[in-house]
């Protein structure tokens, strides 16, 4: 292969089952400031938003300054779990598999997350996945999906071109930012969000397994070359 491409990946819900850590965290967040903590399928459903942009969702009666304390109690809940030995944050199948095909080829691989900097290099350094990477956007650094801009910076970062471009993802604000941000947007069934909510979004496509991830690229690049 010898055009520039990228693959960018979501984090949370497509290479990484962390919804169990993550509602674990936003519970004790809630039940620190004594306020009963919302319901799994509640939580799942705001994974992939910026931290503070997902609190604003569960409870969008308080105001903007009660959103940032609690996003701060997130972030203590969650470095907390993070130190257990039993915490885990699982690879779904096929993820390491894929990554190393989808390299070996000549991709270029990116994420794109509603996680800190911070949060994704713990992530991927607890999977020996970080070297496999060459650009890591946030929301450290871009406003929280489905706004553009961490594909705008990935592009800018890599050189890659909007057409020459993937992102793949479980959530509805994955496939929204792919299409605001002019790439193509790719889904996966084992996510967050259900398929039927992607496909309507505007995926191109939903992966059903990690091995079917190879051919539809190359199937993509036949139709658009």
């Amino acid at each position: 292969m010898t055009d520039l491409r990228l693959i960018m990946f979501d984090c949370d819900g497509t290479l990484v089952d962390s919804q169990h850590v993550i509602f674990a965290a936003m519970s004790h967040a809630f039940d620190t400031h004594k306020m009963a903590p919302p319901e799994l399928d509640a939580v799942r459903r705001v994974v992939g938003l910026g931290l503070v942009e997902a609190i604003e969702v569960l409870v969008p009666d308080l105001n903007r300054d009660a959103h940032v304390v609690l996003a701060d109690s997130y972030k203590n809940a969650f470095g907390h779990l993070r130190q257990d030995p039993m915490h885990t944050e699982p690879l779904f199948p096929g993820v390491r598999e894929a990554l190393e095909a989808l390299a070996d080829a000549g991709y270029l691989l990116g994420v794109a997350t509603g996680k800190s900097q911070r949060g994704l290099n713990s992530t991927l350094n607890l999977h020996c996945l970080r070297d496999l990477f060459v650009t890591l956007q946030t929301v450290d650094d871009a406003p929280s999906k489905p706004h553009p801009g961490m594909l705008h910076n990935a592009l800018k970062a890599t050189g890659a071109r909007r057409e020459d471009t993937v992102m793949i993802g479980d959530t509805v604000f994955d496939i929204q930012m792919a299409r605001n941000a002019g790439v193509h947007p790719l889904g996966v069934s084992w996510g967050y969000h259900g398929a039927d909510e992607l496909t309507d979004c505007g995926a191109r496509h939903v992966l059903d397994d990690y091995a079917d991830l190879s051919p539809w690229l190359q199937a993509l690049w036949e139709r658009v070359d």
